[in-house]
C-alpha cells in the first residue's frame, strides 16, 4: 500500500503542531494559517480552542526521518 499525501501534526509547532501541518498539507504559509486561525478563534466564540484540542488528539505527529531537513 503506498503511502498518500496526509495531514500530520508539523515538527514546526508553536503549541502543538496542528496549524503547521494543515499549512504544509495545503501549500500555505504557517503564519497565515495560525492567524486565520486565531481570527476564527475569536469570532466563534472561542470554540476554535475546543477543534484544536480535538485535532491535537486525532491527527497523528509527523515522523522523523533523518534524511529530511528540519
Amino acid at each position: 500500500m503506498s503511502k498518500g499525501k496526509g495531514i500530520y501534526r508539523s515538527r514546526d509547532r508553536k503549541i502543538a503542531g496542528v496549524c503547521g501541518g494543515i499549512a504544509q498539507y495545503f501549500d500555505f504559509d504557517v503564519t497565515l494559517v495560525r492567524l486565520i486561525y486565531a481570527l476564527a478563534t475569536l469570532t466563534t466564540a472561542f470554540s476554535g480552542v475546543l477543534v484544536y484540542l480535538i485535532a491535537w488528539l486525532v491527527v497523528p505527529s509527523e515522523e522523523f526521518t533523518p534524511d529530511k531537513p528540519e
